[in-house]
């Protein structure tokens, strides 16, 4: 994707890593960006301003007022000017000041007098990017919606650990073409009723064990917050996920535990919406009579779980549809595609999305996906492995297609 056309100011705060802000300020220009450089005043001792101003045919801004001539720099202006924002790097010191709102150089006014999207790509030593106060700062942007740019690897291929490393220049610039692309995809769901299931379910075998599988819920969650994105109306019904779990301001949660509360929940609300996507990971059996005091060792012994079979919920509303669409998901270890096509027609599935545990990277537990999906009239699109916030986009885009004709 072409940034022809963009403002972007790029902010660069003191750190080893700012020799790579050189490389980054020379691709986003090179991708037809126009960047203004904003450079805290220990930033000047990693990387000169006359370098930077050559890369990007602009002055760099560094002080309030301007050395030779004491023309007041507004920030305020900058801030309205800009499409985008990038800090890269940014500091311990730079994300503390930021998230604390301490505008002591014309980097953190600029930041504070955005009006448009800011990305950080932090970069320190791993001491002080694991330090409590570290963390705090950056889930505080985070919570801003300040766009967190990091290695997607804990681990770099040397084995040395990749936290704290500021990422590489050319996985900020597919950042920041992301958003821009993102913003391009807004609204396409507008008026669209989408309803999803996510995470696992539980099963009591008694009050405090149960029957359950890996699901983390992130794939169901990420979709969800797409499609809200999009513009869509989203209900979430969701298993018994990792509480930390966010949904997008606006998205409509119902919590449930069994996979029987999770059928009738879709069931109610099935009825309302105009598409329904079904990435929980259901479990397929239960105890066929759930204890309600706990089973002591010293009492039973050996024992014997009769399992019966759960109600399949895709196949239900499958045969409830009628005009509404339907997105399945299948996770295989063998003949993936065969498995997920009969799936899909077993089921009066319009579309589903199949991952492999063969895969390293994919499946349940991870924060990257990657998938195939199968249209009912036999289109299948492949796709790499892909952080699930990326996969999430990918699916919203299928899920688009079913209501286009084909």
């Amino acid at each position: 994707m072409s940034l022809k056309g963009k403002h972007i100011v790029l902010g660069i705060s003191g750190g080893i890593a700012a020799y790579k802000s050189a490389y980054l300020l020379r691709l986003l220009i090179k991708k037809g960006a126009e960047v203004q450089v904003v450079i805290t005043p220990n930033g000047k001792e990693f990387i000169t301003p006359a370098t930077l101003a050559a890369l990007s045919g602009k002055p760099v801004v560094s002080e309030f007022f301007a050395a030779n001539t004491g023309e007041w720099h507004s920030h305020v202006d900058l801030g309205l000017w800009a499409d985008l924002m990038i800090v890269a790097p940014a500091t311990a010191s730079t994300i503390g000041k930021m998230a604390n709102g301490i505008a002591d150089n014309m980097l953190i006014t600029t930041y504070l007098s955005a009006k448009e999207q800011v990305m950080v790509a932090p970069a320190m030593d791993l001491d002080m990017w694991a330090h409590p106060s570290t963390q705090r700062n950056v889930a505080t942007l985070r919570r801003d919606g300040v766009i967190i740019v990091e290695p997607q690897s804990g681990f770099l291929a040397s084995g040395l650990t990749g936290k704290g490393r500021m990422e590489e220049p050319e996985r900020i610039v597919e950042e920041a073409e992301r958003y821009f692309a993102s913003l391009e995809s807004a609204q396409t769901m507008k008026g669209m009723k989408v309803l999803i299931s996510a995470g696992p379910t539980y099963e009591n075998i008694d009050p405090v064990r149960f029957i359950g599988n890996y699901s983390s819920g992130k794939m169901g969650f990420a979709i969800a917050n797409e499609c809200k994105r999009r513009g869509a109306e989203v209900t979430m019904v969701a298993g018994p996920v990792d509480p930390r779990l966010e949904l997008a301001a606006g998205v409509t949660r119902v919590n449930v535990r069994s996979a029987r509360e999770m059928l009738q929940a879709m069931q109610q609300e099935f009825a309302d919406c105009n598409v329904a996507v079904l990435a929980a990971a259901v479990a397929d059996y239960a105890p066929a009579d759930a204890l309600d005091h706990k089973i002591k060792r010293e009492e039973r012994g050996d024992f014997a779980l009769h399992l019966v079979k759960n109600p399949d919920i895709a196949a239900t509303l499958g045969a409830e549809k009628g005009d509404r669409k339907l997105v399945g998901f299948a996770l295989e270890t063998d003949n993936e595609s065969v498995n997920a096509m009969h799936k899909m027609e077993r089921k009066n599935l319009d579309m589903i999305v199949l991952n492999s545990l063969r895969d390293s990277g994919a499946g349940m537990m991870t924060d990257t996906n990657k998938v195939t999906i199968f249209f009912a009239d036999g289109v299948q699109k492949e796709y790499p492995l892909k952080d699930k916030k990326e996969v999430a986009a990918d699916i919203a885009d299928s899920i688009s297609q079913l209501f286009v004709s084909r």
